[in-house]
């Protein structure tokens, strides 16, 4: 079996799985076979994924492959996050682990899409009410 060169963190947010592998490296981030900024093109969505990186002064030790799937752009960018954070944990987690854990990056965001219910136009909308 080959040699296990990387470090593997998987992260979730919404619809949004992202499986994340970070090799020793200067800092490239690849998504889903494109450039980090070709995928991600606002800068908002760069500094979220970004994120946990910056918190360890990480961001130039590293080179990262990410394979994200569902959801919309946003979900994905927190997913990606908190599967940067998972793997940097993984990678030394005696250094990272606390301070990913204090900033709230190793905790999965449990909001979600509430259902819709029958009787409604969307999960809370009800039509108009008339007296008469």
């Amino acid at each position: 079996m080959a040699d296990k060169n990387f470090f593997y963190g998987t992260g979730r947010r919404k619809k949004a799985v992202a499986r994340v592998r970070l090799y020793h490296g200067k800092g490239n981030i690849e998504v889903n076979g494109k450039s980090f900024e070709e995928y991600f093109p606002m800068e908002t969505l760069r500094y979220v994924v970004m994120q946990p990186l910056n918190t360890c002064d990480a961001a130039d030790l590293y080179d990262i492959k990410v394979n994200v799937q569902g959801g919309g752009i946003s979900g994905q960018s927190g997913a990606v996050r908190h599967g940067i954070a998972r793997a940097l944990v993984e990678a030394d987690s005696d250094q990272y682990k606390a301070r990913l854990k204090k900033a709230g990056f190793l905790t999965r965001d449990p909001r979600a899409k509430e259902r819709k219910k029958y009787g409604l136009k969307k999960a809370r909308k009800a039509s108009q009410f008339s007296k008469r």
